[in-house]
């Protein structure tokens, strides 16, 4: 047995303790409180004491890629360019990065989010079991979502389902006690009304968490309601053929079923009073990314009024290509 004492321990589900400390037995916590009582009660644990310091539960961050980790700085380039930013990721790994390179980039991110005190992560993969595996490796908890490749086509829709749910239940198969796996239809742009139907139909069948980059830029905002911009551009150009809604993207997923699912919502800078209020009715909650959306020059995400309409926010690195950090305390003092 070991007990761990600080100045204070932070409960976080009571009050703070000063002069506090936590008893450790194996992999579980036995005790929490006053450093003099719990020696008292153990007084041949072994004593680990940190001084003028915290000792508080470990943070959550709620949307990640641990396998662009390996990307730091890569991108810098294009970061006033968002599609260009996402054409030249695309590329990079779909092109230049082997299986072993997106595999050791998932465990770098996974440490580094650990020495930042980071015990458990809400991650998007495209090459999911990377960011599974790292978890499982490093000992942290998670859910990892394994995103959808590029799915624009309604009549693939029964296809690209069909690759999506074989690579799902694959890492659903080798969950364990701490790392589960859940869906991410990648954006309202990248993905096919049909295909988020199926998929939203599944989640709620079979209980599947879902997590979606949504109202990010823009660009993205362009497309949807206005059917122009960048991306609406680039469809056009390819023959690409994909229908604005003609609604925000948040309105859109709720018209679709998709809020339904009580998907966790990346990003929702360009949110209104409307799309809040459906976000709210739906229970669905956001990912607050302030590093990532800065660095791109987004704008800024209202997160006052997500909290003064009681929506559920959670702080988000997003990946080390987008922030360069992989720090929530970093995030939060951003934030």
């Amino acid at each position: 047995m070991k007990i761990l004492t600080a100045d204070w321990v932070l409960p976080i589900s009571s009050e703070p303790i000063e002069e506090g400390a936590v008893a450790i037995e194996g992999d579980k916590i036995i005790a929490v409180g006053k450093s003099d009582e719990l020696k008292e009660k153990f007084p041949k644990a072994e004593f680990e004491d940190f001084g003028e310091s915290v000792i508080t539960a470990g943070f959550v961050n709620c949307h990640s890629h641990l396998e662009l980790s390996i990307m730091r700085g890569f991108l810098d380039d294009v970061e006033d360019n968002f599609f260009k930013w996402l054409l030249k990721i695309a590329v990079t790994r779909d092109e230049k990065l082997i299986a072993q390179d997106i595999e050791i980039s998932a465990i770098l991110g996974a440490l580094e989010g650990a020495r930042a005190g980071v015990t458990c992560f809400g991650d998007i993969g495209r090459y999911g079991r990377a960011g599974f595996e790292a978890l499982k490796k490093t000992g942290l908890r998670g859910v990892v979502f394994q995103e959808t490749e590029f799915s624009p086509y309604n009549e693939n829709a029964p296809s690209d389902f069909a690759k999506l749910e074989d690579k799902f239940l694959a890492l659903k198969s080798d969950e364990t006690k701490l790392v589960k796996a859940g869906l991410s239809p990648h954006a309202p742009y990248t993905v096919s009304r049909k295909l988020f139907e199926l998929i939203t139909d599944y989640s709620l069948a079979e209980n599947i968490k879902i997590s979606i980059h949504v109202a990010e830029s823009h660009l993205e905002e362009e497309l949807m309601i206005r059917d122009r911009g960048a991306m609406a551009d680039f469809y056009r150009e390819r023959e690409i053929h994909w229908t604005a809604p003609g609604l925000s993207s948040i309105q859109y997923l709720a018209e679709i079923g998709v809020l339904q699912a009580k998907p966790l919502l990346a990003h929702c800078i360009r949110t209104s009073e409307k799309d809040w209020e459906l976000i709210a009715e739906n229970g669905a909650s956001i990912a607050h990314c302030p590093k990532s959306n800065a660095k791109f020059g987004h704008r800024t995400a209202p997160l006052e009024r997500f909290l003064d309409n009681n929506l559920r926010v959670g702080l988000g690195s997003d990946s080390v290509a987008s922030n360069n950090t992989c720090d929530i305390l970093e995030e939060a003092r951003f934030a």
